[in-house]
């Protein structure tokens, strides 16, 4: 911290020192002027002009623009030569200028530096990736594998970001990530949960923000890093819009039509999708004991989930000046799913079949999601000083309902058990947050505040039916109501400024997190106690004061190319479902039980970044070290309990286990040689070391493991585009289970028609159908060898028509230098 703090004078006494006003006497003269995209007219923020004094090389002065493209200099009277730079662009420049008096040099539209490019490609088939200090950007919307897709679907095709098969979300190979929508928490992710992300429209995406070291301006959660989901909001003058319908097999249809209306004094925007899929899945668990009535045990799973949803998205942001505005807007979001899960089951003594049961189990699930959103922006000067505030207020509530009924089949036909589990989880979160920028000069200043309040209230309640009597009745021990609080008051500040060729951005962040947790049961919390050797208090409350510091460094080696080094210390909070101390029902055998006495986890990342741009090929990578403490681990173990049929019942509980270190590398290529081919490629290595014992058991592990991404594009004859993702995840293993590579290949071709205002593309999801997850898990009580498939291959043919809206648009095209859209420093480049 000490050496954070000086770190922090120095650099704001040079930029005082830098702004020195003129002595009296001195004579002086104003340079301004406007730098601006080329093809779009939109300002280039944090563009840097040069002058340099002719006849005298080392005698150099400048400044850098504004949020609106704007640049104020002053400086002597004398000759100079005048040079505009923007990493990705092409310099501009005036050699030989004599000024001596103030000089207004109006619009300097840059251009792309992409010869080869026509105005129309450069705007559409611009790099998909945009390199900042923090973060990556990635354009994902232009990816046609994407057509017909979900969320989820689309962040597989994201480098650094991996889906597993049933839908959780990593970031270089870690789970702890957090997911943020328009750079907040949101009813849209499922206040943590990724349930959402599988049900909404990709096409509703501008771009994915990969934010591996995180300013201080964002939340503290989550290890691995930062998503952010930007969703789309028109921005160009007068009424454009879609729409997009697609149809598949397995069955996957729906619409949606996106609009945007606007004009001097509001912009109304408004996003409307419907959805209907079939999901088919499968699952094959081949179990071994030694101990209990059986010595294998064989279940062969048939699933079937049927997801029906209807999404909403409307605002307007209404301009009250020229300096401010007011942005309302309401989402919602409506599910409804049916899913049929048939579960076969063989049990062997020694070699010989010794009976066969069916569990079958229907769930019906609804889901209801509101959010209103209210942002206030002040626009202080054109100079980027500027005020932002927010309002948001989340609900949230699934309704589950499921009847879950065993029965034998051979060697005769008879019930075993039969249950109604009703289950109700609202979720409700209010969000205040406020932003204040001040530049000076070439550096600028950032502070703010959020209070981020989430409760989470799921009551469950299991019927079984007491074979006796006929008749169901209620289980007092299981049945509850658990409450869980997660309140979190932040505040921060940070520093960037660019002083020649270098740039840092350097923050600190004060987090206090309050985690409470009620519970309204009979459950008996001893035998918790017992398995866990330690006191549970399953009404708890607990606060957690924390200093999250962030250092971002970017040195510009040339024009294309660049190092850049980031520092941060970060937070894992338990979601509700890890805390809940009941045990799941979906399986007799296997169950899964939260932990009342989990703790968050801390990390500290280190990332070293190098970027290399060429005319038609860039090159980006980094490593990076990670070590957590108090990192959450699932160990499986048996809980001593056997079924009425004489099965050890096996429970996977999350604890506070170890302290993990992680090392890794990644590297990505981006080779544009024409434009009718395109090809990308990226790669991402890392190991991880976890120490730790539990109930005397060593559960530490090391393994390294890799994943790979290659993508092509290419112009096929009659203008036909075909692209192709393949992705590879390389073996893994921790403590107790082994998990098989997996592969998989997605297709798309696509054709524009109705004179380039309507699009049709053919979509193939995991061609090969082999993206199913292998892996063997052997303890000291059982093995398994599984193979589990989330959703098999899929078909999708999608039409898009455009109105007012050019094919190729320029959504996230950014051309942001310095500061992003919410004028954060970002002293990086494009790509």
């Amino acid at each position: 911290m000490r050496h954070f703090l000086i770190l922090l004078f120095a650099a704001i006494s040079l930029n005082l020192q830098a702004q020195r006003p003129q002595g009296p006497g001195e004579k002086s003269i104003t340079l301004t002027g406007t730098v601006l995209d080329q093809d779009t007219g939109r300002p280039l923020e944090y563009a840097t002009l040069v002058l340099q004094k002719v006849g005298e090389p080392s005698n150099v002065t400048g400044g850098i623009t504004d949020i609106d493209g704007k640049f104020n200099v002053t400086t002597e009277p004398g000759r100079y030569n005048i040079r505009v730079e923007y990493i990705s662009y092409l310099p501009y420049t005036l050699d030989n200028q004599l000024l001596r008096q103030s000089r207004d040099l109006g619009e300097i539209r840059m251009a792309i530096n992409a010869q080869e490019l026509d105005a129309v490609e450069v705007v559409g088939e611009r790099t998909t990736v945009e390199v900042r200090l923090d973060k990556k950007i990635y354009n994902i919307g232009k990816d046609l594998t994407n057509s017909g897709a979900t969320i989820s679907d689309a962040l597989n095709n994201v480098p650094s970001v991996t889906v597993d098969v049933e839908g959780a979300i990593s970031l270089r190979g870690n789970e702890n990530v957090r997911i943020l929508i328009n750079g907040k928490p949101s009813a849209l992710a499922g206040f943590g949960s990724t349930e959402a992300l599988q049900q909404l429209p990709a096409d509703a995406i501008e771009r994915v923000e990969v934010i591996t070291s995180p300013s201080a301006r964002y939340d503290a959660e989550g290890t691995a890093g930062i998503l952010n989901i930007v969703l789309r909001k028109e921005k160009t003058l007068g009424f454009n819009g879609s729409v997009n319908t697609y149809i598949g097999v397995p069955v996957n249809s729906g619409i949606t039509a996106n609009g945007n209306i606007r004009t001097d004094a509001f912009n109304l925007f408004s996003t409307l999708g419907y959805r209907y899929r079939d999901a088919p899945g499968n699952g094959y668990f081949d179990n071994s004991y030694t101990s209990g009535s059986f010595d294998r045990i064989i279940e062969d799973r048939d699933i079937n989930r049927l997801n029906r949803g209807l999404n909403w998205n409307i605002g307007m942001e209404y301009f009250l000046n020229d300096q401010s505005s007011l942005t309302g807007s309401f989402f919602y979001r409506l599910g409804n799913d049916d899913d049929q899960t048939d579960n076969n089951t063989t049990r062997f003594v020694g070699s010989e079949i010794d009976s066969r049961t069916l569990r079958q189990e229907l769930e019906s699930e609804d889901d209801r999601s509101y959010q209103w959103s209210l942002n206030y922006t002040n626009n202080f000067n054109d100079d980027g000083h500027k005020l932002t505030a927010d309002v948001q207020i989340g609900r949230d509530r699934e309704d589950v309902a499921t009847v879950i009924e065993e029965r034998t089949t051979f060697p005769q036909d008879g019930l075993v058990a039969l249950e109604n589990v009703a289950q109700e989880e609202n979720s409700n979160e209010y969000l205040i947050q406020a932003d204040y920028v001040l530049p000076m000069g070439e550096s600028q200043f950032e502070a703010g505040f959020r209070f981020d309040l989430e409760e989470e209230i799921t009551s469950f309640r299991l019927d079984s039916l007491d074979r006796a009597s006929g008749q169901f009745v209620v289980n007092e021990l299981l049945t509850n109501t658990f409450t869980y609080n997660e309140d979190v008051y932040a505040a921060y500040t940070q520093y960037g400024s660019k002083i020649g060729k270098f740039s840092f951005l350097l923050g600190l962040r004060l987090e206090n997190t309050r985690l409470r947790g009620e519970l309204e049961s009979e459950f008996d919390p001893t035998a918790l106690e017992e398995e866990l050797g330690v006191d549970v208090d399953v009404n708890f409350d607990k606060n957690y004061l924390g200093l999250f510091p962030t250092v971002n460094l970017i040195y510009e080696i040339g024009e294309n190319e660049n190092i850049s080094l980031g520092y941060n210390r970060r937070i894992n909070r338990p979601r509700g479902w890890f805390i809940n101390p009941f045990p799941s029902r979906d399986s007799r055998t296997n169950v899964f039980q939260g932990n009342p006495d989990l703790n968050p986890a801390f990390s500290n990342t280190f990332d070293l970044g190098y970027l290399k741009r060429w005319d038609k090929l860039t090159f980006n990578t980094s490593v990076y070290y990670q070590r957590e403490t108090d990192s959450f681990e699932r160990i499986q173990e048996s809980t001593g309990q056997t079924t009425t049929d004489g099965i050890d019942i096996i429970r996977s509980i999350p604890i506070n286990l170890s302290t993990n270190q992680r090392y890794g590398g990644e590297a990505s290529i981006l080779f544009n040689p024409s434009r009718k081919f395109r090809i990308n490629s990226s790669f991402n290595i890392f190991r991880f070391v976890n120490e730790g014992f539990f109930n005397g058991v060593d559960y530490g592990a090391e393994n390294t493991s890799w994943f790979a991404r290659l993508g092509s594009k290419v112009t096929l004859p009659a203008a036909i585009e075909w692209q192709t993702n393949a992705f590879y995840f390389g073996p893994r293993q921790n403590a107790i289970t082994d998990t098989k590579g997996i592969f998989s290949l997605n297709l798309a071709f696509s054709k524009d028609i109705i004179e380039d205002n309507g699009t049709i593309t053919l979509n193939v999801n995991d061609f090969f159908n082999s993206r199913k997850r292998r892996s063997f898990t052997e303890t000291e009580f059982f093995t398994s060898d599984s193979e589990f498939q989330w959703r098999q291959r899929s078909v999708t043919f999608s039409f898009i028509y455009r109105f007012n809206e050019q094919k190729k648009r320029n959504a996230g095209r950014g051309g942001n230098g310095n500061f992003d859209d919410d004028g954060e420093f970002e002293g990086g480049s494009g790509s």
